[in-house]
């Protein structure tokens, strides 16, 4: 039998078990709005039980551990759609900031179908118009000094407009390359956070008996920030550690941080990913970084070589029909546009100076002859060759909806994945999040089974004090 003295362990064994219920409880509920916390519980068994007269007697409960309550399998399908997330998310950046850069409108529901991505209102569709608009005025006279100055200040818009534009989505490749740099190293950080996480939890566990739970939160939450950047495989190690590996290179073993990650200019201005101690060439498959290398080599660096591809015809075309002109002086060969792309197109600064020069006129001293104005004016309906068959507008209506159709893509990627992601989290949150009302519900029952229990020990004391008065 347990007796006065049996009994008397027993209650006192139940008020620190409902304390500690009321500890725990307290502590999740300080951690409601962290979002890498996982609650937890007071796990109780039976304590051993003694032989008696009338079979086994239990001694009460006692404190089996306290236990965190966490889907691994959640946890890992979380952690890897945030690498498909952070994905998608530096692409949809990059390609709004492209956007903005084109300086063009885009009906992103109209590419979306295929169909051209700009009305030709504003950016270089309006300008290459106005250019072969201006050339057609100025055919119809040939001689004015106004219709001269008004299509060479139309060239140098259009020019100044293929500079910028070329400028903005080199910078934005510079961006995106810095932006690289700045996510390897921020892997990097986090590799040694979880290095450190595991060696804490490790010696936590090993002094303590039980789970290290806040500091396997935290870790986890780690885990997520990598996996946005880059995908990673993580497994269970020694001593409740995790392992984690970055396409197939192993980068954190136990407490260690086994390899760290650089960022190399491969040529070119194309910086990718490696391991640092070895040189070995890293391609993650998603993740922030795997995003930002796909867009500069892929939708950005397409725009910006279809236009220069674009800008690069413009000069070919004008200069070769402009040469064989004459300009009200009588002097012919000039060229119109000077340069080789969309980076360095510029009107030909001696035309500028003096617009008598420009060679408007198909025959010298005809001042009044507009074939080569007239020329100039039809090119904007010509096919060419250079533009795979395709006009002007053509030309840039499909560049500006190919570029629009990767932007819608994008867009409806994110929005998708944005479902996937919370139902996801909302499914593990149903498992590890913080609900007040239950947790309130624990703190009422902990309080009246703290009472109860030390009624107990009022109780048994009586008892104690009758048997110590016979």
């Amino acid at each position: 039998m347990l007796g006065l003295f049996g009994t008397l362990n027993l209650a006192t064994r139940s008020l620190q078990n409902q304390q500690l219920g009321v500890e725990v409880s307290g502590h999740n509920l300080a951690n409601v709005n962290n979002p890498a916390y996982s609650r937890q519980r007071v796990q109780l068994e039976s304590a051993p039980t003694l032989p008696g007269p009338y079979g086994a007697q239990g001694t009460g409960a006692q404190v089996a551990a306290i236990q965190q309550l966490r889907n691994s399998f959640l946890d890992r399908q979380v952690q890897a759609e945030a690498s498909i997330t952070g994905y998608l998310e530096a692409q949809q950046q990059a390609l709004e900031l492209a956007q903005s850069d084109l300086g063009q409108v885009l009906d992103l529901g109209a590419a979306s179908t295929g169909a051209a991505g700009t009305d030709g209102s504003t950016g270089l569709a309006k300008e290459l118009s106005d250019l072969f608009n201006g050339f057609q005025s100025l055919s119809t006279a040939p001689a004015s000094l106004t219709e001269r100055q008004a299509v060479l200040s139309e060239a140098q818009t259009l020019a100044t407009e293929f500079n910028q534009i070329d400028q903005r989505l080199g910078d934005l490749r510079q961006g995106l390359n810095d932006s690289l740099q700045s996510d390897v190293g921020a892997v990097n950080g986090l590799l040694a956070d979880i290095a450190r996480l595991n060696r804490e939890v490790a010696g936590t566990e090993n002094a303590s008996g039980g789970a290290a739970n806040d500091l396997r939160d935290l870790r986890q939450s780690k885990l997520e920030e990598l996996a946005a950047l880059v995908k990673v495989d993580s497994a269970a190690g020694a001593n409740g550690a995790v392992d984690v590996a970055i396409a197939g290179v192993a980068v954190v073993g136990g407490g260690e941080v086994l390899e760290t990650l650089e960022a190399y200019d491969a040529g070119g201005g194309q910086w990718l990913v490696r391991a640092r101690s070895t040189g070995e060439a890293i391609n993650p498959t998603s993740g922030s970084i795997r995003g930002k290398i796909d867009v500069r080599d892929g939708a950005v660096g397409a725009l910006r070589t279809q236009l220069d591809t674009l800008a690069a015809e413009v000069i070919t075309q004008v200069n070769a029909i402009h040469a064989n002109g004459y300009g009200l002086t009588g002097a012919t060969g000039e060229a119109f546009f000077t340069g080789t792309g969309a980076g360095d197109i510029q009107v030909n600064q001696r035309l500028l100076n003096d617009p008598r020069l420009l060679q408007a006129s198909g025959g010298a001293g005809e001042s009044g002859n507009n074939q080569v104005a007239l020329a100039l004016a039809q090119l904007k309906d010509k096919k060419l060759a250079g533009l795979n068959g395709q006009t002007f507008d053509e030309s840039y209506g499909q560049t500006v909806a190919q570029f629009g159709q990767a932007l819608a893509s994008v867009n409806d990627q994110v929005e998708t994945q944005a479902v996937v992601t919370t139902t996801l989290r909302n499914q593990r949150n149903s498992v590890s999040g913080v609900s007040l009302d239950e947790e309130l519900t624990n703190l009422m029952q902990y309080q009246k089974a703290y009472q109860a229990s030390a009624r107990l020990i009022t109780t048994v004391n009586e008892m104690l004090q009758t048997v110590l008065s016979m």
